[in-house]
């Protein structure tokens, strides 16, 4: 018990760090008394986020309680082929994505110290379906795992910040992109994609024409 409680407070704390240093009123505090550090502000903000992974992802693989769930037989490789499929839908998405900006070169290139995202809107054959595609493929993948007791509290924990992290990003995207990100939330679904709220090519096009006015 005392390993799950430690688990929960360290992806806790990765939760309230992310947020932080994504949230806009860090980075506006930071463009108003250290604008020299805002062009390597998305790198740090990328290196924090892969390195507060450590100890919850330790704490999951080092000697993990008694499995509580295994998928049987034929559901074993209907799950995995589900993981693969949400993997290969990540690295597909990736095309659509300006990856010097994602990953912070290019703020340190042009010495950005803007601090919106200097992204056009762009809505890519997976935004057609759903807003946020990166947190329905974790959400696939973490649910078609085999659970230990550590797995499952990992999977309940980061399934409820994905939700939330959705709407702090809505939130985020609504003060770039304004009317056109409110218009493109009202036609396609959040999280989960919903065949009756989804886009057509000529429809995203005229979203984006809007956002990059």
């Amino acid at each position: 018990m005392d390993k799950l409680l430690l688990l929960a407070f360290a992806w806790m704390l990765y939760f309230a760090i992310h947020s932080l240093f994504a949230s806009l009123l860090l980075k506006r505090w930071v463009a108003a008394h250290y604008p020299a550090l805002m062009p390597y502000y998305r790198l740090t903000f990328n290196g924090l986020a892969v390195l507060l992974l450590v100890p919850p992802l330790w704490l999951i693989y080092y000697q993990p309680g008694t499995m509580i769930w295994q998928w049987p037989g034929i559901w074993s490789y209907l799950m995995n082929g589900l993981a693969l499929a949400s993997v290969a839908g990540f690295y597909y998405s990736l095309r659509f994505y300006d990856s010097a900006e994602f990953l912070g070169f290019r703020q340190i290139r042009d010495h950005e110290i803007r601090v919106e995202d200097q992204e056009r809107l762009c809505i890519s054959p997976i935004h057609y379906y759903v807003r946020h595609p990166w947190y329905f493929f974790a959400l696939v993948l973490i649910w078609t795992r085999d659970m230990t007791p550590e797995w499952l509290l990992s999977a309940a924990l980061l399934s409820a910040y994905f939700i939330l992290g959705s709407q702090l990003e809505d939130r985020k995207l609504v003060a770039y992109y304004g009317e056109a990100y409110r218009v493109y939330k009202k036609r396609v679904s959040g999280v989960w994609p919903l065949p009756w709220r989804r886009l057509d090519k000529d429809q995203a096009r005229e979203i984006e024409s809007l956002g990059n006015q």
